[in-house]
């Protein structure tokens, strides 16, 4: 059995955004309320500073960890406060936390003994976090948060989410097969002997798992505003590790020859992609040459503006979310970053 010592390092206040809503009578959502930090580490991880601020642990498949954690209300009234785990990755040298509540890998084997606390004003309160790697689970490192969230009441056309987090770095050993991955090299335009569109995309099983693949298919005219979809891809594509076959999309409405820029979302289990081609279907019954795929972005992750932006942590960044309800009804997000620096980070 490990033993645990003491963490003591608090490891961030929540920061609030301004907000029009009046904060109910029963439940703060004062500015800076709520602090997270861990209550104990791993004796054998006592040396390791990271492990002071954050959830850090090496694991063999099959393993279970557990790891409390404290919530603090600073304010003169009672927090409602929900914990949650949510995915995170690194890109461009910082841990990013997905906005919302993402799933990823790590976050489908954490759970916590208590999906909200009602913590009394001036006081603390405590979860335990529990990490259970599967049997199966492929060797690398897996990246999460695990939140700390209060939310104001909605008035109007504004809510505020005011949220804190404790840094996830779980690195899974063993001689398991690499994970899940894939990529699609290329975009075939066809045209069927009804002259029907339709889309091959060639895709490759890099990973050491076998694929099921599914996903969509938009066009969208080169120049001009007109765009097509989305369309299915016909399911039953299944690969083994470093097979290679295409997927097809039946482009079910007439559209014209094009050019188009084709964008590709496939997906296979909680591995998902995004590829674009420039694309021309011929003008009669038969196939344009192959056309090379591109991304947009290097991250698997990418940092999206409005109603998916991206969440950049500190340590524990606090973060204060304010919802503005457009005109036409949709909902888009200003986020609002601490500009103090990091507390907890080492040297």
């Amino acid at each position: 059995m490990r033993r645990f010592v003491p963490a003591v390092v608090l490891v961030a206040a929540a920061f609030a955004a301004a907000t029009s809503t009046s904060p109910s009578a029963a439940t703060t959502t004062d500015p800076g309320v709520v602090g997270v930090r861990l209550v104990d580490i791993p004796a054998s991880l006592a040396d390791d500073p990271r492990a002071h601020h954050y959830i850090v642990d090496n694991l063999l498949p099959g393993t279970t960890i557990k790891r409390r954690v404290e919530v603090s209300n600073s304010s003169a009234s009672k927090a409602h406060v929900d914990l949650y785990p949510g995915a995170a990755h690194i890109v461009r040298g910082a841990f990013v936390g997905e906005s919302g509540r993402a799933k990823s890998e790590l976050t489908t084997w954490t759970t916590l003994d208590h999906r909200s606390l009602d913590v009394p004003a001036h006081s603390t309160a405590r979860a335990t976090v529990t990490m259970t790697v599967p049997k199966d689970a492929a060797p690398g490192e897996r990246y999460g948060v695990v939140w700390a969230q209060i939310s104001g009441g909605r008035g109007g056309s504004i809510t505020l989410v005011n949220r804190t987090g404790i840094r996830a770095y779980l690195s899974v050993g063993g001689k398991n097969p690499p994970p899940s991955d894939f990529t699609a090299d290329t975009m075939t335009a066809e045209r069927d002997a009804s002259g029907r569109a339709v889309v091959l995309a060639q895709i490759h099983n890099t990973g050491g798992r076998a694929l099921d693949l599914s996903g969509t298919l938009r066009l969208s005219k080169v120049s001009g505003s007109l765009s097509a979809g989305p369309y299915a891809v016909q399911l039953g594509t299944t690969l083994a590790p470093r097979q290679s076959e295409p997927v097809k999309v039946l482009v079910t409405d007439q559209v014209a020859d094009g050019p188009w820029k084709a964008t590709l979302e496939l997906k296979s289990g909680l591995v998902e992609k995004t590829y674009h081609a420039r694309i021309t279907f011929p003008h009669k019954p038969g196939a344009s040459a192959p056309s090379a795929t591109w991304v947009e972005s290097a991250s698997s992750f990418p940092v999206l503006l409005g109603g998916l932006m991206a969440l950049l942590l500190a340590a524990a960044v606090p973060i204060g979310v304010i919802r503005h309800r457009r005109r036409d009804g949709k909902d888009q997000e200003d986020i609002q970053r601490d500009p103090r620096p990091d507390p907890t980070t080492t040297g």
